[in-house]
């Protein structure tokens, strides 16, 4: 599913983005064009729709496949381990990123002064 198929089902969503200029390998192997981008239903992880656009797009995105079809989320994902430094850590880190997006402000500071007391 697309943005604009979400929007015509009013569907919301939440979308990650993750280009590859900031995966270490595809840095290292001169093809740091392109992203992933997730989209999952608002307020859950499950995904809805991805779109990979990269030299090696074929051989990631069935990760992505299984995980709908599956019925797995981006938590599922990012619990997953990727191995380093490949390609696809792409795709583990649309799940990390989901994760961060889960911390409230209120949570971010209560996290934030409990980590402070040393506890």
């Amino acid at each position: 599913m697309y943005e604009k198929d979400a929007a015509e089902k009013g569907i919301p969503i939440q979308t990650f983005l993750q280009e590859f200029k900031d995966v270490d390998r595809a840095v290292l192997d001169g093809e740091s064009e392109g992203f992933i981008k997730v989209h999952v239903r608002r307020g859950t992880d499950r995904i809805l729709g991805a779109t990979i656009v990269a030299r090696h797009a074929g051989d990631m995105i069935g990760e992505l496949a299984l995980a709908m079809s599956g019925r797995l989320g981006l938590k599922t994902i990012s619990a997953t381990i990727h191995p380093y430094p490949t390609q696809a850590e792409c795709i583990k880190k649309t799940g990390d990123a989901f994760n961060r997006a889960r911390l409230t402000p209120l949570l971010k500071g209560m996290l934030g002064k409990w980590l402070q007391l040393g506890l």
